[in-house]
């Protein structure tokens, strides 16, 4: 009778387990929201910025504006997708890094999501040519804008990346944003990924 119990509990320990984890798996994707708006509204920022920088040196501490590439940048749906799979990624497994918690940066991603790569980018799987990222900002243009002031940056590679500041960073036309938040709105973490890129050199 003992044994008969005991089996029966264990049992009923494991279904009750899966339960568990099962909606707490549920809960915290239910509280990642992809922000597809505020993407666009940050990229129509960026494009006005690069077409205008005078107009937001004082804002955005600008100097060099001889450098900023006037050119602006064409949305690109594939690079959109793999921005936002990569921020939502970030938001679900609680880290903020170019490389993911399985060892893979952006350029694998990229490639595998369509948009083609010059096989040298390739070589690593940890590379990153083309993304740069925020977290906890409230809005996806307030990320932009932080990006570009650059204080979290040393270099200023943000700046360069996004504005097109070095003849790496200017020849590269296609961009894809993507925005999330997670948790309760007043107490909520938010996570930008902006890649900007080409198929190749």
């Amino acid at each position: 009778m003992k044994e008969f119990h005991t089996k029966h509990l264990f049992i009923y320990m494991k279904y009750l387990l899966i339960f568990s984890l099962s909606l707490l798996f549920s809960l915290s994707s239910a509280q990642v929201r992809v922000e597809k708006k505020q993407a666009k509204e940050a990229y129509h920022l960026l494009n006005e910025i690069r077409k205008n920088p005078e107009r937001y040196k004082k804002k955005l501490g600008l100097f060099n504006l001889d450098k900023v590439t006037r050119k602006p940048l064409n949305w690109n749906k594939k690079l959109a997708a793999v921005a936002e799979d990569r921020a939502e990624d970030m938001a679900k497994r609680n880290y903020f890094d170019h490389v993911d918690p399985d060892g893979i940066g952006p350029n694998y991603y990229i490639q595998k999501s369509g948009y083609d790569l010059n096989a040298s980018w390739l070589k690593n799987k940890k590379a990153n040519n083309f993304e740069s990222i925020a977290w906890n900002w409230p809005s996806a243009s307030e990320a932009i804008k932080g990006l570009i002031i650059g204080k979290e940056a040393p270099g200023y590679h943000h700046r360069k990346h996004i504005l097109g500041m070095d003849d790496w960073n200017a020849s590269l036309y296609d961009i894809g944003i993507g925005y999330v938040t997670v948790g309760k709105k007043g107490n909520q973490k938010s996570y930008l990924c902006v890649i900007i890129a080409k198929h190749d050199w």
